[in-house]
């Protein structure tokens, strides 16, 4: 089996591919990225000599580049490449749309002229928008509120009106807040945690009630993987955490694990345009193929906070150049 993974080198699709490496013996991956800011060559350093992966080079809004990464052919797609963070695409929108939804478009022609014979799109919640109360499912309509969700729902549109236009062999991935190790530090957990190891700030949005479910990156690349060998094409799948918690209350378990006071280290600050207040979502449809969460919430929060008091040399070089350039547009006003 080959497989083309795009995005590869960000926090969710590099986990994903050690996954696959560690537990398919059978698969071989090429690993196709851009190298934005977000794409990290050294979330993939412990895998770099494994002679079942390879790594290429390129834009996926660009086709000659995608059929030269699929060359002979591959036995399937998974989709993570994306442009992810609500905050960047309130401050540049174009860019969400160019990679979100043109990458797509490019990847779903490949796999209907090369005949790929399985594409997964990896998605997020947030395409439902906010939900008041209950949960979301597969089959309720799209309400995106953000330059991003709005992105993501274009390219999951694209796929399902691929499959009714032209029969492609698709499936759909939604998750839900995803956190854990090698996540990029501009994230609320990767951000506040390196912060509170700083002894630095931590810039919690309005009053801090907005309600997520969280997910560790392992069960999220586990769904993902469960789906894409059994899932059934033309079919979107909910990947949640089943934890949902207020942002405040997130705050106070990363504020107390880095030892620090809420009194000193929280700012409340103004919240962004739009910020929808609750994600749920219903994930009987994942389970039905026998996928479940396997990682305690506490437990997960725990080694994701001791990850990154481990790992300062990875996060560290991160945190200057362009994230400072970012952080200051976002915050300073604020």
């Amino acid at each position: 089996m080959r497989w083309l993974v795009t995005g590869g080198l960000g926090f969710i699709g590099s986990n994903f591919i050690r996954l696959v490496l560690r537990e398919r013996p059978g698969v071989r991956l090429v690993n196709l990225d851009a190298m934005t800011y977000a794409g990290n060559p050294a979330n993939l350093r412990d895998v770099e000599g494994d002679p079942r992966y390879a790594f290429v080079r390129g834009d996926v809004c660009d086709p000659q580049t995608v059929r030269d990464a699929i060359g002979s052919g591959v036995d399937a797609i998974v989709n993570f490449a994306a442009e992810t963070h609500v905050d960047r695409s309130i401050l540049d929108p174009a860019a969400f749309l160019r990679t979100d939804i043109l990458g797509t478009h490019t990847l779903l022609e490949a796999v209907r002229e090369l005949c790929v014979p399985r594409f997964l799109q990896v998605s997020t919640d947030e395409v439902y928008g906010d939900v008041p109360d209950g949960e979301s499912t597969e089959t309720d309509p799209l309400c995106p509120r953000s330059p991003y969700s709005a992105s993501k729902a274009g390219g999951d549109l694209q796929v399902l009106a691929y499959r009714a236009t032209f029969g492609a062999p698709v499936l759909v991935t939604r998750g839900s807040n995803t956190y854990g190790p090698y996540q990029y530090p501009e994230k609320l957990i990767p951000l506040f945690v390196t912060n509170l190891i700083e002894d630095r700030p931590v810039p919690v949005y309005g009053d801090g009630r907005q309600i997520r479910d969280w997910l560790h990156v392992e069960d999220h690349a586990r769904g993902i993987l469960h789906v894409l060998e059994r899932g059934e094409l033309g079919n979107v799948y909910n990947i949640g955490g089943g934890n949902p918690r207020h942002n405040l209350e997130i705050t106070q378990r990363l504020v107390e694990g880095c030892g620090r006071s809420m009194t000193t280290h929280v700012r409340h600050v103004e919240d962004r345009p739009g910020h929808d207040r609750r994600y749920a979502i219903a994930t009987a449809k994942a389970r039905a193929l026998g996928w479940e969460p396997r990682v305690d919430f506490e437990n997960g929060l725990r080694a994701t906070i001791d990850w990154y008091k481990a790992n300062g040399a990875w996060w560290r070089p991160l945190k200057s150049g362009e994230f400072l350039d970012y952080y200051k547009r976002q915050y300073a006003h604020r």
